[in-house]
């Protein structure tokens, strides 16, 4: 799992163990979620995020120079996130 999406998730008291993901307080009763149910969501989160960017872009007009930083933005959160637009 991308380290930044581990750092929301615990910021949002979803705490790891060795089994799996804890939902809720590490220390009293908590729900079992799996890696893949998080991973999937936090990916979901990135491309509408992306999707939002590519909307604009398609509205300012293509070789712009607002077109460009937007590619450049849309490259960089993809990275940052470990999603592969």
């Amino acid at each position: 799992m991308n380290e930044r999406i581990k750092e929301l998730a615990e910021q949002a008291n979803i705490h790891f163990s060795r089994v799996g993901i804890l939902d809720g307080d590490p220390n009293g009763s908590a729900r079992l979620v799996g890696y893949s149910k998080l991973e999937k969501f936090a990916e979901l989160i990135v491309r509408q995020c992306v999707l939002e960017i590519k909307m604009t872009m398609v509205r300012d007009g293509y070789d712009t120079k607002h077109y460009l930083q937007s590619l450049k933005h849309i490259d960089h959160i993809c990275k940052h996130f470990g999603v592969e637009e």
